[in-house]
């Protein structure tokens, strides 16, 4: 071996490692800014004891984000008090959906190399399944009216579907059977009549039917720059095309219409407009939110949608609500909070 090729490969050596450095940095350099915002600040602190979801008809789960002890943990209040008292828990999530008693938390734990996961839990926020996603970003969730369908998102590289260069991983587990869909890239895609498999095809924001078995979600052929909005058949693992220019989309209660984020432009700061979808005439009503809203909406109840925005220069969201028929304007629903879920 010449001293020349010996010379390439330390300095190849030596850049890998330089490089390993630099992202073990990074990594504890948030996990210490995370630890600051969390312990910083006049938020509510968690309670003596665990959040108990048994009996909480009426009230509505969210991430905590205010600055604080309780940053990042989950927490309820009174849906009709929802400026009243907040009783936060013990259980950090990214993202949190429930239903009937299941719970999904996607979760990170933060060090050198963040590590990510997806908890199933209980009514009593207690692990039923733990499943490591890997280096995979936590981005949506949601669990089936009957709490029986779980649903999550992930970011394998990327952190934006405002950008083309992005990488999703979407995943179903029946909680009952354990029966886990790795990935929705396996089913068959349906457009037109016709097979439609691109080979750059990312799935993300599922929504569930009453049935178990019917799902919504989006599609998009990423180097194409078009999104899809595509009904599931979970049985029969078939995928089938119904529109157009829909995203992150979310089922009302009452099963007739979907809220969805609309692309209106193609800027990467204001590119999207919530809208609610009726499945029976297709007909789009735009709704009277005016900021650009990058979440997957819930319904409060079938007249109310509610999401998150940021709050400018804060590691902080709050949480908005406005009518479904694209009347009134939107109204603050709650500071400080992220990932909401009504429990009903």
């Amino acid at each position: 071996m010449t001293t020349f090729t010996r010379g390439r490969i330390l300095v190849f050596a030596l850049a890998v490692a330089l490089l390993a450095a630099v992202g073990i940095a990074y990594g504890l350099h948030a996990a210490h800014r995370e630890e600051v915002t969390r312990h910083h600040g006049p938020g509510a602190a968690p309670a003596a004891q665990e959040l108990d979801l048994t009996a909480a008809h009426g009230k509505l789960l969210f991430r905590d984000t205010e600055q604080g002890p309780g940053y990042g943990f989950l927490a309820t209040v009174d849906v009709t008090d929802p400026a009243g008292p907040r009783a936060v828990g013990h259980t950090s999530c990214e993202r949190v959906y429930a239903a009937a008693g299941t719970v999904v938390c996607l979760s990170t734990t933060y060090g050198a190399v963040p590590s990510h996961q997806v908890r199933i839990l209980d009514d009593r926020l207690q692990v039923r399944r733990e499943i490591d996603l890997g280096a995979g970003a936590p981005n949506r969730a949601r669990i089936s009216a009957d709490g029986r369908m779980a649903s999550w998102t992930v970011f394998t590289s990327g952190d934006s579907y405002a950008s083309n260069t992005f990488s999703t991983r979407t995943s179903i587990l029946d909680v009952r059977t354990g029966a886990l869909t790795a990935t929705l890239e396996d089913f068959d895609v349906r457009k037109d009549g016709a097979s439609y498999l691109p080979v750059d095809r990312n799935f993300w924001g599922v929504t569930f039917s009453s049935d178990d078995n019917t799902f919504y979600a989006t599609m998009s052929p990423i180097s194409t720059g078009k999104t899809y909005l595509v009904r599931g058949d979970l049985a029969e693992r078939v995928l089938t095309v119904l529109r157009e220019n829909l995203e992150c989309p979310s089922l009302s209660p009452d099963g007739t219409r979907l809220v969805f984020k609309k692309r209106v432009t193609t800027s990467t700061t204001n590119p999207w407009h919530l809208a609610v979808l009726d499945l029976a005439t297709l007909h789009e009503t735009l709704l009277a939110e005016p900021h650009s809203v990058d979440d997957q909406a819930a319904w409060l109840d079938d007249h109310t949608v509610t999401y998150a925005l940021p709050v400018p220069g804060r590691s902080s969201s709050d949480l908005w609500q406005v009518p479904a028929d694209g009347t009134g304007t939107p109204t603050l629903l709650l500071h400080g909070g992220f990932s909401p879920t009504p429990l009903n």
